[in-house]
């Protein structure tokens, strides 16, 4: 239940995200739910791969470069979703930042941190 309940605020959060910025592009809700569902699996399978394969860089940048790694992951999944559009690098970059702050800010406001027990 927990996971529906993050997927749904992630979506949610995916499309306030897409309104506020100009370069990145979603259809519709059901095309957000597919791009979070998509987000989930990349994170879980691409990001700690991508995380090892970079250490290096990401110590020498002092985590800096993760932020990276999460634009990375951004254009991967506006690859393998139809519907979500993000203009280049630089978007993806905000989009990931900008996205991260109001998936907290929704899942605080959803009561999130109380169903951890």
């Amino acid at each position: 239940m927990n996971f529906l309940i993050r997927l749904l605020v992630s979506a949610l959060a995916a499309m306030v995200t897409a309104y506020l910025l100009p370069g990145v592009k979603i259809n519709n809700f059901l095309t957000a739910l597919i791009l979070a569902f998509v987000l989930a699996i990349l994170n879980l399978l691409v990001r700690p791969v991508l995380v090892i394969l970079t250490l290096p860089a990401t110590v020498v940048t002092l985590g800096l470069f993760l932020l990276v790694i999460n634009a990375v992951i951004i254009l991967l999944a506006a690859r393998l979703v139809s519907g979500f559009r993000v203009d280049g690098f630089w978007w993806a970059l905000l989009f990931s930042i900008v996205m991260t702050v109001v998936n907290s800010i929704m899942h605080s406001l959803a009561g999130g941190d109380n169903d951890r027990d």
